[in-house]
């Protein structure tokens, strides 16, 4: 387990040289097209990638890819780590996020937020928010960009019952576009609430589209249901890997904490 701290610690300190690096090189990207912004963005999830394998040996394996449709779209993952918030991006031609209005207020990281037009929204402002978030995603993906959204809200530690809230439902509604579920297990190596990053397989497996203009419920669990069963599977692989890579797979893993 020492050497597993030891490689966490370098891991995050590269991590974060390399994210205040871009930073720097994405300057002059204030005064391009958002596209070149996106691209830098896209460096950065790769090059982490790159980081987990070299130091922590956490391989990243996709499935599905071939089924990501072109166009306007709107993508529902699983949330259980920080990971998928950028490691998804180079995915998608234009991705967008929805993320609360606090992250806007961070300095130089706010504005780059800003200038690729992600959408901030109040969690407090109740049901103004959740019209206003609407509205803004649905113009969005009508312009051909790919909203990527978690529907749990936050993250949920590998193996906590799902909490689906229904919010996602009414901009898959009002978006009338496919819906693409995603499934993973980024918590048992990247989890939150600690710098550590355990060894392993991290799966993210994309899922067969849903068409647009479901019945509202019908949605929701269909879309919990294909979510919940890819990823119970893939969190069980990687238990089992872990226990033989490091003996146990991590207990606060599976703690719905």
């Amino acid at each position: 387990m020492l050497l597993i701290f030891l490689r966490s610690l370098v891991f995050n300190v590269l991590f974060y040289a390399v994210l205040v690096g871009l930073a720097i090189v994405a300057l002059p990207t204030f005064l391009m097209p958002a596209r070149a912004l996106l691209t830098v963005a896209g460096w950065w999830a790769k090059a982490s990638i790159f980081l987990m394998r070299v130091i922590c040996n956490i391989k990243v394996e996709v499935r599905g890819a071939e089924k990501i449709p072109e166009g306007p779209l709107l993508v529902v993952a699983k949330h259980q780590s920080f990971w998928e918030t950028f490691a998804l991006m180079p995915f998608f031609d234009r991705p967008i996020f929805i993320l609360k209005r606090q992250l806007m207020h961070i300095p130089v990281f706010g504005q780059f937020l800003r200038k690729i037009e992600m959408i901030a929204i109040n969690r407090s402002a109740g049901v103004k928010a959740l019209l206003d978030m609407t509205r803004r995603a649905r113009a969005a993906v009508r312009s051909g960009r790919q909203l990527l959204i978690f529907p749990e809200g936050t993250r949920r530690p590998p193996g906590a019952p799902p909490d689906y809230k229904t919010g996602f439902a009414q901009i898959y509604s009002a978006c009338g576009v496919r819906c693409l579920p995603v499934a993973l297990n980024s918590g048992l190596f990247w989890p939150r609430r600690t710098f550590m990053r355990y060894p392993g397989t991290l799966v993210v497996e994309f899922l067969d589209p849903l068409p647009p203009g479901l019945p509202k419920d019908e949605f929701i669990a269909r879309v919990r249901d294909v979510i919940e069963d890819a990823t119970g599977r893939i969190v069980e692989a990687g238990r089992k890997e872990q226990e033989q890579l490091i003996g146990s797979a991590p207990s606060y893993a599976a703690s719905s904490g």
